[in-house]
């Protein structure tokens, strides 16, 4: 598996940094090799291209990214408990990376249709963990059980998704994490009964 080799992982993690600097259109794959240490060729020997560079990128850290929110919520006994720890979580991770916040709210946006569909294909594995929270939470009673799923997914996403993208439009000038509790009382009224 090329997924488990040291320089796959250089490589992703020079992928963040580059086209965190410059853009994905403008992040050439030899800049990409350079920044990783490694040769060009290098490169097509774990991707065919740049775009495939950026959906592993993005497959890989939001893998990490939902195994961070899983163990985070694991044992919490409420869904607004988990709901909070979700929304701290995806806070948290994003604020402690400003090269993969760039990235996943900026330049991921960019992209021809073909890759947004890959990139919300990648997307599913946290979609899933939200709707997890909200049957769960409907299943307990602390939540409305005749919530829309779907709409309540887009809604906490599409939230959450956008006080992030104003945090790094905003050039990271406010406390992300410390917006935490708030959002989170907006969620969780706006899914309760």
């Amino acid at each position: 598996m090329k997924s488990n080799k040291p320089k796959y992982k250089q490589i992703i993690d020079a992928a963040v940094i580059v086209i965190a600097e410059n853009g994905y259109h403008q992040a050439q794959v030899s800049k990409i090799a350079k920044q990783a240490g490694v040769a060009d060729g290098t490169i097509y020997l774990y991707f065919k291209n740049k775009e495939d560079i950026l959906i592993s990128l993005f497959q890989e850290k939001m893998g990490s990214f939902i195994e961070k929110i899983r163990k985070g919520i694991t044992g919490k006994e409420t869904a607004a408990e988990k709901l909070l720890v979700m929304v701290e979580s995806h806070f948290n991770i994003l604020s402690e990376d400003h090269n993969m916040a760039v990235v996943t709210q900026l330049e991921l946006r960019q992209s021809n249709k073909e890759l947004r569909l890959k990139i919300n294909d990648v997307l599913k594995g946290y979609f899933q963990l939200v709707d997890e929270i909200l049957h769960f939470g409907m299943e307990t009673g602390e939540f409305d059980p005749n919530l829309d799923i779907r709409v309540s997914r887009q809604m906490i996403f599409g939230t959450v998704d956008e006080i992030v993208t104003t945090w790094i439009m905003n050039e990271e000038k406010f406390d992300l994490v410390a917006l935490a509790p708030s959002v989170h009382q907006l969620l969780i009224k706006a899914v309760s009964i």
